[in-house]
């Protein structure tokens, strides 16, 4: 059972005023809130261990990051007992999402292990040249310093403790100070004794990691505020990534604020695709929209299709498919209650037609499907707003030229889809452009929902998808938001970093 402490620099710590998990089944647990001194404590750990930590060698971080995978799956029945409970998620999401927990941490040892991504580079020295000699200059990555990380609401592994930011920060040779979600605060208890048992048994600084549980806003803003702490990595909503990224920004030493803060991430189907498997597309499309109450941040929001007969029958196989699904928990009940919210919002509009609507209490969520069109939607900025859960909204236009409108009014996404065939081709060639411009993935005859961890993959995009659009959350290349480029000059290489030797 959770004991509900902090995990401070390697020590257990029983501080700060008591709160209550929301379990769907079982009594409360009680945890510590977190406190703006409990933050200075494990920020201050954080620096101290940053000397050691950063000047271990890639192979000894790739054996940390290894290990804590180990020691999660060492508590995988634990993880998934109280993650059901807290969270509400079926027991298979939760083991698939520790299952993708622990593969990214393998991934970033092997991708450490590489050594590519430090990107060295050696330019010579040129004594001789005319008019003027060029020094030695080298030139390679060097991890920026404690780095604090916030738990996400709906990825209670991937997001949070151990996810990520986390995996790589870790990777980059950043200690890491995380602030639990208060969603679910005794999963990130277990994950947190899982990476301090790997500390432990490597005998690594105390200082490496450490979790803060949820407190108010003075804890979080004690975070990002603390002049340690050198980067900040976030999973959440606008409106709460919106004001922590203010406060880095106003610090007296700025700092980059990774904000990962969703979108709608529309489906433009083509006309030949709408024609010829319009019912199968909308069909898939429901099942993408609902898949875990629809509490993805890739989460398919929004089909924009071209009106006539063919977006009446995709329409009608929407409504169908999705009045199959029956009830769902979400993970809180503000969550729920804010996704009722954004329905009423929504069905209030003018111009918006409701396919499906229905009534659901306290944590359950029930689909909702919405229809307007072009003209609408252009003079409702309210609508290309983010509803958290399993809504959808059909857009119809009237052509090529409104479809093409419609992208260009969009907002930063983290996904676009195209869902074409081989007819549709000039016509999607002529969106494409414009949806390069707004997303920071781009899919074909796919659904967002179900994010690869890989090399290649970018999980962000424009503001407000994310708040830095060079950058993403999810794949190998999430390590370079922990790192800084150093150039050395004439330095005698006894003294320079052994990867530059």
């Amino acid at each position: 059972m959770p004991t509900g402490q902090h995990l401070i620099s390697g020590e257990w710590v029983a501080e700060g005023e008591l709160f209550s998990n929301a379990p769907v089944s079982g009594a409360p647990e009680s945890f510590h809130a977190g406190t703006p001194e409990l933050v200075n404590r494990a920020v201050e750990a954080a620096e101290a261990a940053f000397p050691s930590f950063s000047a271990l060698s890639r192979s000894e971080r790739a054996a940390f990051l290894r290990k804590i995978a180990e020691e999660i799956e060492a508590r995988g029945a634990e993880i998934t007992e109280i993650g059901t409970r807290e969270t509400g998620l079926p027991a298979a999401r939760l083991e698939g999402e520790r299952g993708r927990t622990t593969g990214q941490l393998r991934l970033f040892a092997d991708h450490i292990e590489d050594g590519a991504y430090l990107d060295k580079r050696h330019d010579e020295a040129l004594p001789d040249r005319a008019p003027l000699p060029r020094p030695d200059l080298r030139m390679m990555q060097l991890p920026v310093g404690p780095v604090a990380v916030f738990g996400a609401s709906n990825f209670p592994l991937a997001f949070s403790t151990a996810g990520g930011d986390t995996a790589s920060a870790l990777a980059a040779g950043c200690p890491v100070v995380v602030k639990g979600h208060e969603a679910h605060p005794g999963t990130s208890q277990i994950v947190a004794k899982a990476i301090d048992a790997a500390r432990r048994a490597l005998d690594l600084h105390p200082g490496v990691f450490s979790m803060v549980h949820g407190g108010n806003h003075a804890v979080g803003a004690a975070l990002v505020q603390h002049p340690l702490i050198q980067a900040v990595g976030f999973t959440g909503s606008l409106r709460g990534g919106k004001a922590l990224f203010d406060m880095c920004a106003a610090r007296p030493e700025p700092i980059p604020f990774f904000g990962e803060l969703g979108s709608v991430n529309p489906m433009f189907l083509m006309p030949a695709a709408l024609a010829s498997r319009g019912a199968d597309i909308a069909k898939a499309w429901a099942g993408s929209l609902t898949m875990g109450a629809g509490q993805f941040c890739t989460n398919p929001g929004i089909a924009v299709v071209m009106q006539g007969p063919d977006a009446d029958r995709f329409a009608d196989a929407a409504t169908a498919a999705l009045a199959e699904v029956g009830v769902q928990t979400m993970l809180t009940e503000g969550i729920a209650s804010a996704y009722r919210k954004g329905a009423d919002h929504v069905s209030q509009a003018a111009g918006v037609q409701g396919l499906l609507t229905s009534v659901c209490e306290q944590r359950n969520a029930t689909p909702y499907l919405y229809r307007t069109d072009a003209k609408t939607w252009l003079a409702n900025e309210d609508l290309a707003e983010e509803v958290f859960g399993p809504l959808g909204m059909i857009l119809t236009v009237a052509n090529a030229a409104e479809m093409q409108a419609v992208a260009q009014s969009l907002k930063g996404q983290l996904t676009c889809t195209l869902h074409l065939d081989d007819a549709d081709a000039d016509a999607a060639r002529a969106l494409l452009p414009v949806l390069q411009r707004k997303a920071g993935r781009i899919l074909a005859n796919g659904f967002p929902t179900g994010v690869e961890v890989c090399d290649a993959m970018v999980h962000g995009g424009p503001y407000p998808a994310s708040t830095n659009f060079g950058h993403t959350s999810v794949g190998t290349l999430a390590i370079r938001r922990w790192l800084r480029p150093v150039c050395y000059q004439n330095i005698p290489e006894n003294l320079l970093p052994a990867d530059l030797r």
